[in-house]
């Protein structure tokens, strides 16, 4: 949070109403694993407080004095999608003016990458590159990563120079079942749908398809039919978790800072293909040539995003 604040003062943002979203998942796993193995279930009141999720955004609107509103929101993988879609709604609601959206997952604990090599999805013995190779013959799926991510949203134009400019966005719920994506798509389908009508945008706009990527069969096929159904003849497709590892709660704000800083620089972060792939698959740093990216991201247990992002003008 402090480097996107400093980030985007010497940009030219000046905060006035600052509402903080917090975006997350689990809470710092090695700490509650001390908590419960080291003391015994029995901390220091003070110490006690910083178990609570709650302590992490009070102390960051104490440190920089923001009065806004304050809220932690939780979609699985899909959380930094929702933290934007959350910090746009408060943005055209009026209840802040500028809105800081911060991620973190420090999960990938041996506990958590074991319950997940279990699911078989997280691959531990591989090369990431190798192991995870989103839409290629071959993937087996993902390795696991932590990281933190932040960003600022402004309304009208108010934030200096951005990155990127928020056209829209939405999100959908399978109510299917606890790990897996419908196979009928429905929820998936409807949340494109709706994200590219709430940009007021046709699909023929968007040049990019950052995808969720995970490199799971399920996933590389419910994206690959929205890149097919809504997006235009010559969209292409990439994914960065190859590159980063899948932050979990985390992951999506990781793919959004990607996402901005391609815009600033011109490339896409592309990671190599390294087996057989879908023909509209970016291989390698790619020359951003402009367009719309739709941002997708599909949470464990149905929770479907996707945010259109675009160049600031």
């Amino acid at each position: 949070v402090r480097e996107a604040v400093e980030d985007a003062t010497g940009r030219g943002w000046r905060p006035r109403r600052v509402g903080l979203v917090h975006a997350a998942v689990l809470g710092e796993v090695d700490l509650l694993r001390d908590f419960y193995l080291a003391h015994g279930g029995s901390l220091p009141v003070r110490d006690y407080l910083y178990l609570m999720p709650s302590t992490p955004v009070s102390l960051l609107m104490q440190e920089f004095g923001f009065r806004g509103p304050a809220l932690q929101v939780s979609a699985m993988c899909a959380s930094g999608n929702a933290g934007l879609l959350t910090a746009q709604a408060w943005l055209d609601a009026g209840v802040a003016d500028d809105v800081v959206v911060v991620a973190t997952d420090l999960s990938a604990g041996p506990e958590h990458v074991r319950a997940f090599v279990r699911l078989g999805v997280a691959v531990t013995d591989d090369e990431p590159l190798d192991a995870c190779r989103p839409f290629q013959e071959g993937s087996r799926g993902f390795t696991m990563g932590e990281a933190a991510a932040s960003f600022v949203l402004s309304r009208d134009g108010s934030g200096g120079r951005p990155y990127v400019v928020a056209h829209g966005g939405a999100m959908t719920h399978d109510a299917y079942h606890v790990t897996s994506i419908d196979p009928a798509l429905t929820g998936v389908r409807e949340c494109v749908r709706l994200a590219l009508a709430d940009a007021g945008v046709p699909g023929s706009a968007v040049a990019y398809l950052h995808a969720h990527g995970p490199g799971t069969a399920q996933c590389d096929q419910a994206e690959a039919a929205m890149l097919a159904e809504f997006l235009g003849g010559d969209a292409g497709i990439y994914s960065v978790k190859p590159l980063v590892s899948h932050c979990q709660g985390a992951a999506s704000a990781v793919e959004i800072v990607a996402t901005a800083l391609a815009y600033e620089h011109g490339v896409i972060p592309a990671p190599p293909a390294v087996a057989s792939a879908h023909p509209r698959l970016l291989s390698g740093p790619t020359a951003l040539s402009g367009g719309l990216t739709l941002k997708t991201s599909l949470g464990m247990g149905g929770h479907n995003s996707a945010v259109v992002l675009g160049p600031a003008a």
